[in-house]
């Protein structure tokens, strides 16, 4: 049903444009982190500030909610008569949500952890095989953006060698695009080895403290 299919499309935008490195950062009394470092709101960004809780939260909750989203939608397909196209766009609604989220004026992430669930949601083993790819170029060069990059890579080859063609791979494609083009100043820097390696801090101090004279 069209109108169902619309309303899951709808809702995963919605769950999408929940900002967790925003929501962490409040929490933990961190800066907005949008404001130092690259300034993207994800797990990366709220690490620079130092405190590894708020970023591993922001992790959690950006993946989790990519997972959810597609999740929800492949368990009440058949009840709900949402076909594979329409749990792709699903797929594609919550990624967009993070992209540029309604509840934070449209500012919002990458969209790494958010793709990571996606993908999860969409196949553990999909899921798993982009993992271990993102983790192996990330411990090996320190880039969580390069990491990134050639995980979005090799993404679409996981799908089709896994479930060949079909409207999900399309999603999938669509989605690592956008992320690839927003990584667009992250590959200029890594041309220019101006990049900043995992780990490194950037941020000011955090809300409510005071520097020692």
């Amino acid at each position: 049903m069209m109108t169902a299919t619309l309303l899951f499309v709808i809702a995963a935008y919605l769950i999408g444009s929940i900002s967790f490195a925003v929501v962490m950062s409040r929490a933990f009394g961190l800066s907005d982190p949008r404001t130092y470092g690259s300034k993207n709101p994800g797990a990366t960004n709220v690490l620079r500030s130092g405190n590894k809780k708020a970023a591993i939260a922001t992790l959690i909750g950006d993946g989790v909610k990519g997972w959810f989203a597609v999740w929800l939608a492949i368990r009440l397909a058949d009840q709900y008569g949402v076909t594979d196209a329409g749990v792709a766009l699903v797929a594609l609604a919550v990624f967009l949500g993070h992209l540029w989220p309604v509840f934070f004026r449209f500012v919002g992430g990458k969209g790494v952890a958010t793709a990571l669930g996606v993908l999860v949601g969409l196949n553990p083993w999909l899921g798993l095989a982009t993992l271990v790819t993102w983790l192996a170029v990330a411990y090996a060069f320190r880039y969580s953006s390069l990491a990134a990059l050639i995980a979005a890579l090799f993404a679409p080859f996981y799908y089709g060698l896994l479930f060949g063609v079909d409207e999900k791979l399309f999603a999938v494609v669509a989605m690592c695009m956008l992320l690839a083009w927003r990584h667009g100043k992250n590959i200029g820097n890594l041309i220019a080895g101006k990049e900043s390696r995992i780990g490194s801090k950037s941020a000011p101090a955090a809300k409510g403290t005071t520097k020692k004279k």
